[in-house]
């Protein structure tokens, strides 16, 4: 079968892998029809990932239709359509002993750490799956997985309907965040370099946007936030500085939250973290949320109209990751399809 293997930074290769078979009996085999590029993925094929190995078969955003199944497997039966899970736990750690598997001590990530999606066929055990709607198209379900990071990042948060949430960034995360937070009552401010990403973001749900390049970006938000600052701060721009600003500008007892992967320190001051008394949490791919998800989706709470700009065959996934780097403004998301 075909799989797209990155063998270092900047060099990935369509390459001819053996078909993997069922090797335990709770195990699932899953003929690949859909994976998403994520960012991660940009950051892994530009050699930037700092949790990443290589070789490495790439995708974490994976949906597919159930081809084969194990003796004891009970989850899901032959024909089902899925999306499997990317966090694999060993389930005797302390965070896995507190339900929080997805910071697991010997936690390893599909297309991280194990091979991932961008091959035609994978095999995983049963509990990593999640059975989808027969129709869903498989080029939506694709956006299960960010959304559930969304949400994820939103429960990290504790966002209540009285909240005034800032989020830094309206690219795909920034956009999947309005997506998750539009479920409550709390007032959303979107910031951004980009007046067409803004326009996005409005489209979602954003009450407020504010064109960084335009204005102060912080006595804006202050000011749209009744002079105190928002109540929640979500980081979807992952930049060197979005820390140490996320903390000048949210209000006093308020809570940040960062979702960036980046090695470089923040400058941030001790004393506004502790005159502030702010709240800093790191949110981390997603805790058991993919069925939150797929209830949401079935109860028309959230949609994933917006989000995916390219749908590309899989046999043309080395050009996807070459118009991503052409930095195109047009794309946002990019879903691999396979026949």
């Amino acid at each position: 079968m075909k799989a797209l293997q990155v063998v270092k930074p900047y060099e990935l290769k369509m390459v001819e892998v053996v078909k993997p078979q069922l090797q335990s009996d709770n195990e699932v085999l899953v003929k690949i029809k859909a994976a998403g590029i994520c960012g991660s993925d940009v950051h892994i094929y530009h050699g930037t990932s700092p949790v990443a190995t290589y070789p490495r078969v790439m995708g974490h955003e994976i949906v597919g239709i159930v081809e084969k199944i194990g003796a004891a497997v009970t989850k899901v039966q032959v024909g089902e359509h899925v999306i499997i899970d990317q966090v694999v736990s060993c389930g005797t750690c302390y965070p896995c002993r507190i339900n929080r598997p997805n910071v697991c001590c010997n936690l390893k990530v599909r297309g991280v750490h194990l091979d991932g999606g961008y091959r035609e066929y994978v095999v995983a055990n049963e509990k990593a799956m999640h059975i989808l709607p027969k129709d869903m198209p498989f080029t939506e379900a694709v956006m299960i997985e960010p959304m559930s990071i969304s949400l994820q990042a939103k429960s990290r948060a504790e966002v209540v309907d009285d909240d005034v949430v800032f989020i830094l960034g309206a690219g795909a995360l920034g956009k999947s965040l309005i997506k998750a937070i539009v479920t409550t009552q709390a007032t959303i401010i979107v910031a951004d370099v980009t007046s067409e990403r803004l326009e996005e973001a409005r489209e979602a749900g954003a009450h407020y946007v504010v064109n960084a390049k335009e204005v102060d970006l912080i006595k804006e938000v202050r000011r749209l936030s009744g002079g105190q600052g928002p109540t929640v701060s979500f980081d979807a721009a992952g930049i060197l500085d979005s820390l140490e600003l996320l903390a000048e500008v949210t209000s006093n007892a308020g809570r940040v939250i960062t979702m960036a992967f980046l090695e470089e320190p923040s400058k941030i001051p001790q004393l506004k973290i502790t005159a502030k008394e702010l709240d800093i949490r790191g949110s981390r791919l997603q805790n058991n949320k993919f069925e939150e998800v797929i209830m949401a989706y079935k109860g028309h709470k959230i949609d994933f109209k917006g989000l995916v700009s390219h749908v590309i065959p899989f046999e043309q996934a080395i050009q996807a990751f070459e118009m991503i780097d052409s930095r195109d403004t047009s794309i946002k998301k990019i879903v691999l399809t396979f026949e």
